[in-house]
């Protein structure tokens, strides 16, 4: 139950930046549900392969190209769901932190909970 109330709440953060960013559009809801679900599939299983293989250039950038990792991999995730656009890398980028940031105080209002 809790795993789908994060996934609500996820979507809304997702819903909440694309009205307030210009430049990101989502159809709604439910495209903002899929959207969420692509989004963690993707972090889960493309996103550990790209570090690694980035990891040289990571270390060179004191680990600040994981943000071009994160706007990529969201920018990626806008082309795979219909009803989700980003329109391009700097918007990608901003929106990638904002969603990461919200995701954070989404984690930490929920383990505040237990």
């Amino acid at each position: 139950m809790r795993l789908i109330f994060r996934w609500f709440l996820n979507a809304g953060a997702l819903l909440l930046i694309a009205n307030y960013l210009p430049g990101m559009e989502l159809g709604g809801l439910y495209s903002a549900l899929i959207t969420v679900i692509v989004l963690g599939l993707v972090n889960a299983l493309i996103r550990p392969i790209i570090f690694i293989l980035s990891l040289p250039v990571n270390i060179l950038t004191l680990g600040l190209f994981t943000f071009v990792i994160n706007a990529l991999l969201f920018w990626f995730v806008s082309s795979i769901v219909k009803g989700f656009e980003v329109e391009g890398f700097w918007v990608a980028f901003l929106a990638s932190i904002l969603f990461s940031l919200l995701s954070f105080a989404i984690s930490l209002l929920l383990k505040k909970e237990n």
